[in-house]
């Protein structure tokens, strides 16, 4: 009796936390549709530009709290997969018409790293040298996209897993960074909502 009771006890409950949704992200495009992205006077960055990264860090934390629970045994291997698959199609699917087009065609670009490096760190058996994979991720040409991304996925998920990134393989004077490095940027974004995320959970229950 008494290992059944601690069997049903052990049963996961169910969570409903919404962690990104389509009215969202419509709700920051209109917002970046009538921002200015051309810096006022004596301002090095544009109301636009403080628009859009904090449009990013929105989504890194939301798919950030997938994981995070995750960590927590909220969610499953598959539930996670599958709450990510979700948040994907939303910010990755489609660009809009129009002046924000390049912008959010360049978004999606910078956030591939955040989703593959999440499916990787869920997959797990990814490499932890982050010296050696930044090396190795710079040596690499601009057409060698997908070696890129795949080197940008791993520092992603050991950062995911704890380690520290990469604040110092950002170079402060970069008028324009490439593809990689853009990548770095956004894995810098990630660790810092992770440490944002450090005492994050979602308590399961029943909805009323």
């Amino acid at each position: 009796m008494a290992k059944k009771a601690k069997a049903k006890q052990a049963e996961p409950m169910k969570l409903f936390y919404i962690f990104y949704n389509q009215e969202r992200w419509d709700n920051w495009l209109t917002t970046l549709e009538g921002a200015d992205f051309e810096p006022a006077e004596g301002e090095e960055v544009s109301e636009g530009e403080q628009m859009l990264y904090s449009f990013t860090e929105d989504i890194t934390l939301s798919v950030l709290k997938i994981i995070r629970l995750y960590q927590n045994d909220r969610l499953t291997k598959e539930e996670a997969t599958a709450k990510l698959d979700d948040v994907e199609l939303i910010v990755m699917t489609g660009l809009p018409a129009g002046e924000l087009e390049d912008i959010i065609g360049s978004l999606q670009l910078s956030l591939l790293v955040l989703f593959t490096a999440c499916r990787k760190y869920l997959e797990g058996g990814f490499d932890k040298d982050i010296k050696t994979l930044v090396k190795k991720g710079r040596a690499l040409d601009e057409e060698e996209l997908e070696e890129a991304l795949e080197v940008a996925a791993n520092i992603g998920a050991a950062v995911i897993d704890g380690a520290t990134c990469c604040a110092k393989y950002i170079k402060d004077d970069m008028e324009n960074p490439g593809l990689f490095d853009e990548w770095l940027i956004e894995i810098e974004t990630m660790s810092n909502a992770m440490k944002s995320l450090a005492k994050f959970d979602e308590v399961p229950g029943e909805t009323s």
